[in-house]
């Protein structure tokens, strides 16, 4: 598992290191990438992606890359998400499972987007309230990681 997410991921964004992309774009792009990852809208990640990646000018190909990463993050925290809503908008929760979500989405999409409509939009506005402090601590949190790689990077080319 640890070699795969260095091919996938680390690799990757090394080599855009390379390319001359500055530290802060990149740090923004996984920051972005992962949060946007994690959208409780099965789905709708790609397209989010690439209408942040041009509103905000970032790196395209890394925030896509750790879009995909966080798609397992995705699963994890939809229940939550979906927990949080009903919460915030006191509406009943519904008994669900990732495992349900994930069969009834497979099985009927169209069945599931009525189903679970409300819950939903809950959902995406707690992801909303929740979203853009995030992104910055995770964009805060990365700096300096970024940072001192590509310095190491420089330094072993050398």
């Amino acid at each position: 598992m640890r070699i795969l997410l260095h091919q996938k991921i680390v690799q990757p964004l090394m080599r855009l290191l390379k390319t001359g992309i500055s530290v802060e774009k990149i740090s923004l792009s996984i920051a972005f990438g992962i949060m946007l990852g994690v959208f409780p809208v099965l789905g709708s990640t790609t397209v989010l992606c690439i209408i942040a990646a041009f509103m905000f000018r970032l790196n395209l190909p890394a925030i896509q890359l750790v879009n995909y990463a966080a798609y397992p993050l995705q699963f994890f925290l939809l229940i939550p998400f979906f927990r949080a809503g009903e919460h915030l908008f006191a509406s009943d929760p519904l008994p669900l499972s990732l495992i349900m979500v994930t069969t009834l989405v497979k099985d009927d999409a169209w069945g599931a987007t009525v189903l679970l409509w409300n819950t939903t939009w809950h959902a995406a506005v707690v992801w909303c309230m929740l979203a853009p402090g995030v992104i910055f601590v995770i964009y805060r949190l990365l700096l300096p990681l970024v940072r001192k790689l590509r310095v190491r990077m420089a330094g072993a080319e050398n």
